[in-house]
This record gives structure tokens, C-alpha cells and sequence, in this order.
């Protein structure tokens, strides 16, 4: 195919009106276009058009690429990492509707639905409720605390009257499985999103000197300001300290680091060794799980970092482990990886409302194969030539 041709099919795709034989030929030759080492500065005009084509795809996929890491690196790895969006986003909706008809792309037993609102309450007195089993209203009321359920599906502890202000041993835990999230206010207005597999232990009410939580797993706090009540988050190595910001804890133990990502305000994180740590919005300290020591990241994609909190997952440059350890958990499934894996790296973002065999249709352009029975999924590398992001 020619380059005029070619503009000509781009041209009736955006229109709507490409038949499927000519989506077909569009995507093979992107691909052989992938396979060039170098593209010229023709050629890459050309790949402006991919623009033109995202607008008409990406709501319908459920894919969003961000376009600044592919014009940012050499002339060729900008080839490589344009022409894979182009056939991301040309290709998706084509892909699915061949797999439909001949056996390509996962190959599935049985799907999964992506998560959604689920946690357990367990309560001072060990008793547990099953949140997203409840309709909203008021699930019980004691020690001057009201605790219900909101009509967005959060739970929300409440402050009434003066009878037992505080009851520092009422200790509530909310816990999130796999495939679950949730979000609660706390008595004092805080506010603290649960990502999937997390836990939050707190107190039903606070007392006057301080404020403190633990967390497990991954939460985003919206901490209510309180210049003379400090509010702590524990996260088993690590501790964060704030009089009243926004911030994000990614403290699950299957990661080799937890990290503390601030949005506004000040944080200040004490580490394993003790040391104190100020960062900025925008600033993110990485603590090593192995040797206890902790850096801080400057100019950090907030963006990348609460992706889950706007339902998406998002990539830039993590490896097959890492992207996987995050499906695991919001699909509640188990991988099992067989053979050798690749250093290849994933960019881009892709919704966490999509099943899961809508998730691997998009990864596999990255040469791995999946295959999903009930809740476990064997992860392989197809050995066949890559045309999608090449190794860093």
C-alpha cells in the first residue's frame, strides 16, 4: 500500500464508512511500518493523522495513550512508540471484532468482570458487615458516632451530639478484597479512598492530640485540615505525617517500595531509620522495602499515580510483573507465568471498567500471550516478531 492509499483508508475509517477488509489492510500496514528502524521527517508528518484517529476510538475502546513519552526519546523509538498508538487505537475495535470469528487474542475458559465497590467493616466488637450488600442509610449508631452508608456508596462516620465524644478503643477496620475498593469519611472529615486489597484500621472517633490510622495496601487520603491535631498514616515500615493535605499511599507488600505521592500541602514521612522527610506537591518519597532506605522522586506524574481513583490503569515504562500485580489484584485472579519472561516496557493507560479478556486483547500487542481458566491466568511470551513497543 502506497502512502496516497493509505491516507484514502485513514480518510474512511474517521468517516466511519472503511469496510473490514480495508481496516484490515490500514492495520497491516501500520505494522509493517513499525518494522522500519528509521522514518523519515515525511513520514513522520504523516503521523499526525493519529490524532484524527484517537478522537474516533478511544471512547469506544476504553484505551487513552498519552502522547508526551512518544516524542520525547530517539527519532526510531519515536517511530516505534507513534506507530504502536496508531495501531492501538486503529486496530482495537477491528482486533476484537475478528477475535470474535477465528481464535486470536486470549484464550479464555471463562471472563472476568473488573471489579467494583466491596468491602467488610469489622467493627470494635469483631462483628462484620458486608458493605456492598447494604442499601444506604444509617447502620448503626453508638458512642455519639452515627455510621452509614451514603447513596455514592461510601461510608461515612459522623459525629452526634456530646454523649461519649471520644472511645480511643472502639477500633473499626474496612477492608477491600481483591476486586474490591471503597471510600470512607472518617469522624473528623478525612477522607480515604481504599484501592483493591487494602485495609484501613482507625478509630471511630478521635481523640484531641492526634490522629492516626494504618494503612495496608494502597489508599488516597484527603486528610481534613487541623493545624493543632497532626494526622498520621502507618504503613508498617514508614510513617506520614500531615496537618491536612491530599496524598497517596501505595504500601502493598508484594512491591519491592512503598511510595508516598503528595498532591498538596506538606507531608512529612518518617522513615524506617528515622529520618524525616519534606516533600512537595508534585514530590514523592520511595522507601526500599529490602534496605529501609528512602529517596525522594521530584517532578512525579501525579496522574500516573492516582490513575486508579478515575478507573484506569496507567503505564509508563513498568514491566510485565508490575502490570500484571496491578490486574491481579482488581481482577482477583491468580498468574501463573510460564517460560521466560521479556524486559519490554508498557506505556499508556487503560480502563479499569473493561473485562479482563478486553485488558490482554491490548497487552498482547506487546507480545505476550494470555490465557484465562476461571481465576487463574498463564502468562506466556509469543515468540513471534514484535510490532508493538520495543524494548528499552
Amino acid at each position: 500500500m502506497n502512502r496516497d492509499q493509505a491516507r484514502e483508508l485513514i480518510k474512511r475509517y474517521i468517516d466511519g464508512i472503511a469496510s473490514t477488509e480495508e481496516k484490515v489492510s490500514l492495520e497491516q500496514w501500520y505494522v509493517q511500518e513499525s518494522r522500519k528502524q528509521d522514518l523519515s521527517d515525511k513520514e513522520m508528518n504523516f503521523l499526525h493523522l493519529k490524532t484524527e484517529i484517537w478522537g474516533n476510538t478511544l471512547e469506544r475502546s476504553g484505551l487513552v495513550i498519552k502522547p508526551r513519552s512518544i516524542w520525547s526519546a530517539r527519532w526510531s523509538a519515536i517511530a516505534a512508540a507513534a506507530i504502536l498508538l496508531l495501531a492501538l487505537s486503529v486496530g482495537l475495535n477491528l482486533y476484537i471484532e475478528k477475535s470474535r470469528q477465528q481464535p486470536t487474542g486470549p484464550k479464555i475458559t471463562s471472563d472476568v468482570a473488573p471489579g467494583g465497590n466491596k468491602a467488610i467493616l469489622t467493627l470494635a466488637n469483631g462483628n462484620k458487615v458486608v458493605l456492598n450488600d447494604l442499601a444506604k442509610g444509617q447502620i448503626f449508631k453508638h458512642s455519639g458516632i452515627s455510621v452509614s452508608k451514603s447513596g455514592e456508596g461510601e461510608l461515612i462516620y459522623t459525629a452526634v451530639g456530646s454523649e461519649g465524644k471520644t472511645n480511643e478503643t472502639a477500633i473499626n477496620i474496612i477492608t477491600t478484597p481483591k476486586g474490591g475498593q471503597y471510600t470512607v469519611m472518617l469522624s473528623d472529615g478525612t477522607k480515604v479512598m481504599l484501592n483493591s486489597a487494602s485495609s484501613l484500621t482507625f478509630p471511630s472517633s478521635f481523640n484531641t492530640k492526634i490522629r492516626q490510622v494504618e494503612l495496608s495496601g494502597e489508599a488516597y487520603f484527603e486528610v481534613a485540615p487541623n493545624k493543632q491535631v497532626p494526622f498520621l498514616v502507618l504503613s508498617g515500615m514508614q510513617t506520614v505525617r500531615v496537618l491536612g493535605t491530599q496524598f497517596n499511599v501505595n504500601a502493598y507488600s508484594d512491591e519491592a517500595s512503598i511510595k508516598t505521592t503528595l498532591l498538596e500541602g506538606a507531608v512529612n514521612v518518617i522513615t524506617p531509620k528515622g529520618v524525616v522527610l519534606k516533600i512537595s506537591p508534585g514530590q514523592q518519597v520511595v522507601t526500599d522495602r529490602l534496605t529501609q532506605d528512602a529517596t525522594i522522586e521530584r517532578n512525579v506524574n501525579i496522574a500516573k499515580e492516582t490513575s486508579w481513583i478515575d478507573g484506569v490503569f496507567s503505564f509508563e515504562g513498568d514491566n510485565l510483573q508490575s502490570v500484571m500485580r496491578q490486574i491481579a489484584r482488581w481482577y482477583d485472579v491468580d498468574i501463573n507465568y510460564i517460560g521466560p519472561l521479556n524486559d519490554e516496557k508498557y506505556f499508556g493507560e487503560i480502563s479499569k471498567s473493561s473485562k479482563l479478556s478486553e485488558v490482554f486483547k491490548i497487552l498482547e500487542f506487546n507480545n505476550v500471550q494470555f490465557k484465562i481458566i476461571g481465576k487463574t491466568v498463564d502468562v506466556s511470551l509469543d515468540r513471534r516478531p514484535s510490532s508493538a513497543i520495543k524494548p528499552k
